[in-house]
């Protein structure tokens, strides 16, 4: 497994205390995509909100894709499994394609292009950030609640996941 994180604190039960990546669904990634993944592994372990209906936590979540289909392998944080959710990424396609080109795009700006240009290319980044992770909240919908925050950071990981080398 690769990603794997623990939070240090114990806080509400209705979070995640650890977020894995399933080691055969990722390949390692470029230093930006690495830094893109710890980034949101850490945030996500700082300050969620991740419930099961219920099902009391905390939980470990390890993301993973099986036949081109998000895996949301989830368990208690002491190992008993709690469920396993397989979600279509059919309607993320077009989101997932558009968010990697303007990545790539603010990724070269950044080396070379204006304060301006970068600002104008990073707002168009997080609104389609914002887009992909209001439609994953509708997508788990009464199957995993979270805040509009865990489902930005989840989105980048989600997103990982098509980072393959």
């Amino acid at each position: 497994m690769s990603g794997a994180a623990k939070s240090s604190e114990p806080q509400s039960p209705h979070r995640l205390a650890v977020v894995t990546l399933d080691e055969e669904s990722i390949g390692r990634g470029n230093p930006d995509q690495e830094h893109e993944r710890a980034i949101a592994i850490f945030d996500i372990l700082e300050d969620n909100s991740f419930t099961i209906p219920g099902r009391e936590g905390p939980y470990a979540l390890t993301l993973g894709l099986v036949e081109s289909k998000l895996a949301l392998v989830i368990k208690r944080e002491d190992g008993e499994p709690v469920m396993t959710h397989l979600l279509s990424l059919t309607p993320f396609r077009r989101v997932i394609r558009d968010y990697e080109m303007i990545c790539e795009s603010y990724y070269n700006a950044i080396r070379t292009a204006s304060p301006t240009q970068i600002e104008a290319i990073d707002m168009g980044r997080r609104g389609l950030h914002n887009e992909a992770s209001d439609l994953l909240r509708q997508r788990l919908e009464g199957k995993v609640d979270l805040d509009h925050d865990t489902a930005r950071r989840l989105f980048t990981l989600v997103f990982a996941l098509h980072w393959k080398s």
